[in-house]
């Protein structure tokens, strides 16, 4: 078909949208039904194409077609690798063609166009129901819905088919296997064969790229410690606004850092984990390390026994590497799963919680199955300990942070029979993303005693001199920081310093693209991205006034956050699939592995499928009046003033 004949049939095209557009407007349910089953036979008929057109891609185009990328436009001409402009939209994949030119792949994206920016019918559809992500989370976390999810809650068949979804639509955004790593910009098998290195969400800016962030931005970035002491230095605490507490951050540094492993020795793309929920920060990162921990006696973890409670085993006794500085007395040096757990004792007061719940199974375990031997009991207290950590992770921790009405419930069969891998590997954005170092608090009141955050490093020994039950306590009854601008402790800046130059190390995409990966619309000032005038002057004048120029960790933490919730869109957009996908990619919640036997019998899966963050603490307390339990203060600390200062 000549270009001259597809213009005419264009224009024939447009009136017969008009005709349809009249239709559907009249209030006649039956020409509706009939005009959308005409649509739906000709969605996809090959019968009038050109260049790949469907008649009825054809019939809309002139209307429905996303924005292109106005970028792209501008600045393909005028540089070497056109790629450096990010022209490709809706995870196309751009590919250079010839110096100057490129292409964008569209295959498998529901796109097609120069800059798979059309998209096909089916896609029109699933984009004209798909609801606005600030509207479901305003529906999903607001009081006046809140009757919608109590009734949604009570009916199961209901509330089942709503989390399959989300499991299905989550995990979906996750490339699966993935496409890229730091070391190239296009795929290549090593991104798939070689673990070490950390995945991408998006490649990295190409290195003949005319500026860092590819064509936006300045040739050379603001200095990272300015930006740090700019724009992340606590100026004054600033509390959670849900009322999350120690508990919760606490909780959150020690869960993920058995898959946040990166290998500093050999740089930021490379890490030395399991890509995956393993439970290795409570059993150690290799086998040695774990067998260093066993007692070999009835399947149990060494422990020993202090100021009458148990407690791990000291590096003197146990020669397992651990990360602590030369001046820590040695009788405070505790041997743990993981070799930075030493660092803080809200730390060392999980770590030793689960291994007090591995060897609490064992001894269920053991009644249930005296024939069993140490190996077995062992070895199948583990696999508990990880569906005990995965349902824990999803109905509190995840729900808490949430803040949904909608009660998120962990039921891995609800995925047997879908498209699902059992397999997973961390991105490294996925890891500076959660960088949640704002959280950390000034100050920690344990029965009556304050201790500033430096008191509080590299010494586990105050979790025993107040004993696992007030320490707890005190833990719950803390209100951890808001993760926001000027809020970072100063013990943590030069953390997020290097977060920011690892960024860069990494080559990092902008915070806007990474906003587009995950279905976001990019920010166009300044004031829309962090909701503050003063905060947004201090970033337009470090970005040279260019909203386009800013880094990807930067923007996570200037943010605005969403109403009703701990972060802003993009923290929760990005970090819920990959957070999804890894939690249900683990080999226990596949068909194979999520039956009785797994777990030693009904005993073990009802330990398994019962699981709570309280039940967790309140049997391995070894007291009978169990504290409150939970990732939120109690009501009479959250009305403090905005120091954050607790009166208990």
């Amino acid at each position: 078909m000549s270009k001259s004949k597809y213009s005419q049939l264009k224009d024939k095209t447009r009136n017969m949208k008009g005709v349809l557009k009249k239709v559907l407007q009249r209030n006649c349910v039956m020409n509706q039904l009939f005009v959308w089953i005409v649509v739906l036979l000709l969605a996809q008929r090959p019968c009038f194409t050109y260049g790949g057109y469907t008649f009825l891609q054809t019939l809309l185009d002139s209307a429905w077609v996303t924005k292109v990328n106005s970028l792209a436009i501008e600045v393909e001409e005028d540089i070497s690798n056109p790629c450096c402009s990010f022209p490709c939209e809706n995870r196309g994949i751009c590919m250079t063609q010839g110096v100057g030119s490129f292409m964008c792949d569209c295959e498998g994206t529901g796109f097609y166009g120069k800059f798979c920016e059309k998209p096909t019918f089916w896609k029109r559809i699933v984009t004209f129901i798909r609801p606005d992500p600030e509207w479901l989370h305003a529906l999903l976390t607001e009081d006046r819905y809140e009757w919608i999810w109590s009734f949604v809650n009570a009916f199961t068949p209901l509330s089942e088919l709503l989390m399959k979804r989300i499991y299905l639509i989550r995990g979906a955004m996750v490339d699966s296997p993935p496409l890229f790593n730091s070391e190239h910009d296009y795929t290549t098998y090593d991104v798939y064969s070689n673990t070490s290195y950390f995945a991408r969400a998006l490649p990295p800016v190409p290195r003949d790229c005319p500026t860092p962030l590819g064509v936006v931005g300045p040739k050379e970035l603001p200095d990272a410690n300015l930006i740090v002491q700019t724009l992340m230095k606590r100026t004054q605490f600033k509390p959670e606004t849900m009322g999350s507490n120690a508990l919760f951050t606490f909780f959150a540094q020690h869960f993920t850092h058995q898959f946040f492993k990166t290998d500093f020795r050999r740089g930021p793309g490379f890490q030395w984990g399991g890509h995956g929920v393993d439970v290795s920060h409570v059993y150690g990162k290799d086998k040695h390390v774990e067998n260093l921990l066993r007692s070999f006696t009835d399947g149990k973890l060494k422990m020993q026994t202090m100021n009458g409670e148990t407690w791990p085993m000291l590096v003197k006794d146990v020669d397992i590497q651990m990360t602590y500085p030369p001046n820590v007395p040695e009788e405070i040096r505790f041997a743990l799963g993981h070799k930075d757990f030493g660092l803080l004792p809200g730390l060392f007061m999980y770590a030793t919680i689960w291994m007090r719940e591995h060897n609490r199974v064992c001894d269920v375990l053991k009644v249930e199955h005296p024939e069993w031997d140490d190996e077995r009991l062992f070895q199948t207290a583990k696999l508990v300990i990880l569906g005990e950590t995965i349902k824990i992770v999803v109905e509190d921790y995840v729900q808490h942070l949430s803040n949904y009405n909608f009660k998120l419930t962990f039921k891995p069969e609800l995925l047997f029979g879908e498209a699902h891998q059992y397999s997973n590997r961390i991105t490294a954005e996925f890891n500076h993303m959660y960088h949640w170092h704002p959280l950390m608090p000034e100050e920690f009141n344990i029965s009556g005693t304050t201790y500033g955050v430096k008191d509080f490093l590299f010494r586990p020994d105050i979790v025993i001199k107040h004993g696992m039950r007030n320490f707890v306590d005190g833990m719950v009854h803390q209100r951890a920081g808001a993760f926001t601008h000027h809020n970072h402790n100063q013990y943590t800046l030069h953390v997020a310093k290097e977060t920011i130059e690892h960024g860069r190390t990494l080559r990092y995409q902008s915070f806007n693209q990474y906003r587009k990966r995950f279905s976001l619309p990019p920010y166009k000032t300044f004031e829309d991205l962090t909701g503050d005038e003063e905060v947004a002057l201090q970033l337009s004048e470090l970005y040279g006034g260019d909203i386009e120029a800013v880094e990807f960790y930067v923007g996570i933490v200037v943010e605005k956050t969403r109403p009703k919730a701990m972060f802003g869109s993009t923290v929760i957009e990005l970090g819920g699939p990959f957070s999804v996908k890894g939690l249900l990619s683990a080999p226990i919640c596949s068909r194979q592995y999520w039956r009785p036997s797994t777990f030693g019998g009904e005993v073990g899966f009802d330990i398994v499928k019962t699981a709570t963050l309280e039940k967790l603490f309140c049997q391995n307390l070894g007291e009978s009046d169990c504290p409150t339990i939970a990732f939120k203060v109690p009501s009479e600390v959250v009305d403090t003033d905005l120091t954050g200062n607790t009166e208990l």
